[in-house]
């Protein structure tokens, strides 16, 4: 049973359970601005952006745990915060290069005259997700 001083985060994708552990705050980027969770908060869902999600642990050697989202929702209820994205990714697990690779394609395709609106639309949303797991990715530490 959770204490009321702490949060149990879950993160889950279509592939299954990113994350899972208990914390002290969890931060995120809502549709309409950026919100942060602490315990014994009231219930609420809401849909999260392309963004970043920062949840400060209790644990001294890993203070801050970083996620890439590619979007999603996020509830929270009883100290609980789940968050159902269609992709996450730790800090620790981001490959940049391919991160990068997914950039450049994406600006390639914008910059395309010959692209649909539809593509480029399409590579908008791409180059957005490409950009914050090359962010997340700066929070990487050996331990996480």
């Amino acid at each position: 049973m959770l204490e009321n001083r702490e949060l149990l985060v879950v993160v889950t994708t279509p592939e299954g359970k990113v994350y899972n552990h208990r914390s002290y705050s969890v931060s995120a980027e809502a549709i309409d601005g950026g919100i942060t969770i602490l315990p014994n908060h009231a219930p609420i869902m809401l849909p999260l952006k392309i963004g970043e999600l920062r949840v400060k642990r209790f644990s001294e050697d890993s203070p801050t745990d970083y996620i890439a989202i590619g979007g999603g929702i996020m509830e929270v209820r009883d100290n609980v915060v789940t968050v159902i994205a269609n992709v996450a990714e730790r800090a620790r697990d981001i490959d940049v290069g391919r991160a990068e690779q997914a950039r450049d394609k994406a600006e390639a395709i914008i910059q395309d005259k010959n692209c649909s609106k539809s593509e480029v639309e399409r590579a908008k949303i791409a180059l957005n997700k490409a950009i914050n797991r090359i962010g997340v990715s700066k929070h990487r530490r050996l331990k996480q």
